[in-house]
C-alpha cells in the first residue's frame, strides 16, 4: 500500500468511527429525550442531525475517490466498499434518532411507568445501544464475536418489537384520551426495531470485512 493510500485509509476509518460514535450519541440523547420529555435534549439531537448528514457526505466523497484516484488493492478495496455501507446505515439510524427526537418535543411530561412497563422502552434503547456499541468495538478491533453477537440481540429487540401492537392496543383502551401519545410511542417503538435491522445489516457488512464472506443477516448465526 503506497504511503497516500494509507493515510486516506486510516483516515476513512477514523472518520467512520467518529460517525459511529456521533449515532451512539444520538441514540442515547434521543433515549432521554422521549423517556423524560427533556426538551432540550430533543433539541441537540435536531442540530446534531447536521453533523450526522455531514459526516455521511465527507465518507461517500472520501470513499468515492479513493476507489477513483487511489487504485487500492482488493483487500483494501473491500475496506472502502465496506465502509460506504456501513456508513448508510448509520445514517439511516441517525435518522432514527432524530424522528424519535422530533416525537419528544411534542412530550409535555415524561412517559409513565405503565407505559414503559408495558411496551418495554427502555429495554428496547438498551439493546438497540448495546448492539451499536459492540458493532463499533467489532469493527475498530476486527472481533468476529461480536458480530455474532449481534444477533442474540436483535432477537430480544424482536420479541419486544413483536408484542408492541398488542400492548399499544391496550394502552390506547385504557387511556382513550392519550391516543395520539400512544401511537407516538408505537413510532418510537418502530424505529427502534428498524434500527436494531441497521445494525444488523452493518454486522453484514464486517462479516464481509473480516472474511470477504457475502451474507444476509438471518444468517449469521449459521456463521459461527
Amino acid at each position: 500500500m503506497s504511503e497516500i493510500l494509507e493515510r486516506a485509509i486510516n483516515q476513512l476509518k477514523d472518520d467512520l468511527v467518529q460517525m459511529w460514535t456521533l449515532v451512539i450519541g444520538q441514540m442515547e440523547k434521543s433515549r432521554i429525550a422521549i423517556l423524560e420529555s427533556n426538551h432540550a435534549m430533543a433539541k441537540e439531537v435536531r442540530l446534531n442531525e447536521k453533523r450526522v448528514d455531514a459526516f455521511e457526505l465527507k465518507i461517500d466523497m472520501d470513499s468515492e475517490n479513493i476507489l477513483m484516484l487511489k487504485n487500492p488493492l482488493a483487500i483494501d478495496m473491500r475496506f472502502v466498499i465496506s465502509v460506504l455501507k456501513i456508513n448508510y446505515n448509520l445514517e439511516r439510524i441517525g435518522d432514527y434518532a432524530n424522528t424519535i427526537a422530533k416525537i419528544a418535543e411534542k412530550n409535555t411530561e415524561p412517559l409513565s411507568e405503565e407505559v414503559l412497563s408495558t411496551t418495554h422502552l427502555a429495554e428496547m434503547y438498551f439493546l438497540v445501544q448495546s448492539m451499536l456499541q459492540d458493532a463499533l468495538s467489532a469493527f475498530e478491533n476486527e472481533d468476529k464475536r461480536l458480530v455474532m453477537n449481534l444477533f442474540e440481540l436483535d432477537k430480544k429487540l424482536d420479541k419486544f418489537n413483536s408484542s408492541s401492537g398488542e400492548a399499544i392496543a391496550g394502552l390506547i383502551t385504557r387511556n382513550n384520551d392519550k391516543v395520539m401519545d400512544h401511537l407516538d410511542t408505537f413510532t418510537v417503538i418502530r424505529k427502534l426495531e428498524r434500527a436494531g435491522d441497521h445494525v444488523l445489516n452493518i454486522g453484514e457488512e464486517l462479516i464481509f470485512l473480516f472474511e470477504a464472506i457475502v451474507i444476509k443477516h438471518n444468517k449469521l448465526n449459521k456463521h459461527k
